[in-house]
């Protein structure tokens, strides 16, 4: 997933950034909100985490204000995590009336960020079942798992989130800056030929139906 990190403090932001990435999601941090809402304004965003004090800013106004945004705008149904020190009762109510999806309290286990975004997100694509059945496969949201009769398929990091990308919107055209976007944060240098390279790559591990290119506008996941 593209995901959207706001925290300041550099300790944690460093390793939730790494963590998420050794996941295969693209992570862009900022530590501020004025570029945060800079960056809604330009991507969208899978994901957004964010912290509720900001060195420029109280993280709830941020919140309402990406809520309050026009009906179709990307950023007005984002999910979002808070992450916070605030643990108070009252705080969190707060924190979910404004629009949050989830709350976690500082410190948590970053095993648990990773569950909460997985539940977060499921619930977002309508994916209650963290298992799904595409044609004779099976795949596991929660695991990053793939299985055609009962036998495992490996994909890397940067495949499964190719193939998250298209369980996400399945039957909907992808243009590759769209899949470019899912798979890379800002500043990563990308291949011209990255997209077609990891497309051919799932369809070898997956079989060539799966994905079917349009030429000249992108790809999609076929729907069984």
């Amino acid at each position: 997933m593209r995901i959207l990190l706001i925290e300041d403090s550099a300790g944690l932001g460093e390793a939730i950034r790494d963590q998420l990435a050794d996941d295969g999601h693209a992570v862009d941090w900022m530590q501020q909100l004025a570029p945060a809402r800079a960056c809604i304004r330009t991507t969208e965003y899978d994901l957004v985490l964010l912290d509720l004090m900001l060195p420029d800013g109280a993280g709830l106004d941020f919140l309402r204000w990406l809520r309050a945004l026009p009906a179709g705008t990307s950023g007005a149904v984002t999910p979002v995590i808070i992450l916070t020190a605030r643990d108070r009762i009252s705080d969190r109510i707060e924190g979910l009336n404004a629009g949050a999806d989830d709350y976690l309290v500082k410190p948590f286990d970053l095993a648990e960020l990773t569950a909460r975004i997985h539940a977060v997100t499921r619930r977002y694509h309508g994916h209650s079942n963290p298992r799904l059945q595409i044609g004779d496969l099976e795949v596991d949201l929660n695991e990053h798992a793939v299985w055609r009769a009962e036998q495992r398929i490996e994909l890397t990091a940067r495949e499964w989130a190719l193939l998250e990308a298209f369980l996400q919107r399945p039957g909907t055209l992808l243009s590759k800056t769209q899949l470019e976007d899912h798979l890379y944060a800002f500043g990563a240098e990308i291949e011209s030929n990255t997209i077609e390279v990891y497309v051919s790559r799932l369809r070898k591990r997956l079989g060539r139906g799966l994905i079917e290119t349009v030429r000249g506008m992108g790809y999609r996941l076929v729907r069984p």
